[in-house]
């Protein structure tokens, strides 16, 4: 594979186009040791060493982190109210990451942020039905009959009932503070609709406080994040992505 040279460092977020261009023009920038030729000079990753201010410049194609993300922050690249699941991703080479798919303001838990759009498509593509796990507090004691309705497919607005879920009740109390029964629940679901879970939930008349998503597809949520915290995906968690969900 080979790349012009101003997008190689502009990829690997030394700087815009034009801004990378200029510290080619002013020296700043050397291909195996030697001044290129110009910004739009190719460039092999895989051979070539390219060093930026006299500093190793290593290009990664792809880049996968595993965030916990915490309630109050929009599932997006950019927003002008809120802080984004980017603007967590503070250790970074890429410049064109994205998370894989949406958690609402106030849901927490695992999100795939990357920059692989196949992979990405491979997880949310509507005929793919990629499992996604969530973890609920649930006001209302939810029910074994709530269990079997799940299991056949619940209407919930659409033109069709969502696919089957599995549910399963974890446990269930009575909050001393409101006199409230609070029932805790795993739910997996296949589909990715708006507000689904808390809206399956609603159909059978009860509502969701907490919401937080556990697992998605092989990947699950390290306990060891914190929400607000990331890490990078381990080779074999990225392997086995990519294998499991190909069809």
């Amino acid at each position: 594979m080979q790349l012009r040279l101003d997008k190689y460092l502009a990829d690997m977020g030394i700087g815009t186009r034009s801004q990378v261009k200029q510290y080619i023009r002013r020296e700043q920038v050397k291909v195996n040791g030697l001044l290129p030729q110009g910004p739009q000079q190719k460039v092999n990753p895989e051979e070539d060493e390219i060093t930026f201010q006299g500093k190793k410049v290593c290009y990664l194609e792809y880049e996968y982190f595993m965030l916990n993300k915490p309630n109050g922050c929009v599932s997006a690249v950019t927003d002008l109210r809120h802080r984004t699941v980017i603007d967590l991703i503070t250790q970074k080479n890429r410049r064109d990451l994205f998370p894989v798919g949406r958690l609402d303001l106030d849901t927490e838990g695992l999100l795939l942020i990357t920059n692989d759009g196949s992979l990405t498509h491979e997880l949310l593509a509507p005929g793919k039905h990629v499992p996604k796990t969530y973890y609920a507090k649930v006001e209302g004691r939810v029910t074994d009959e709530d269990v079997r309705k799940f299991a056949q497919g619940l209407d919930i607005g659409e033109n069709k009932p969502v696919l089957p879920a599995e549910l399963h009740i974890l446990s269930d109390e009575t909050e001393p503070s409101s006199e409230k029964i609070i029932s805790e629940i795993e739910l997996t679901i296949t589909e990715g609709k708006f507000h689904q879970v808390k809206r399956m939930f609603e159909a059978v008349g009860k509502r969701v406080v907490y919401l937080k998503r556990v697992s998605m597809g092989t990947l699950k949520l390290d306990e060891s994040l914190q929400p607000g915290t990331y890490r990078r995906l381990t080779e074999a968690e990225v392997n086995l992505l990519k294998t499991s969900h190909k069809q």
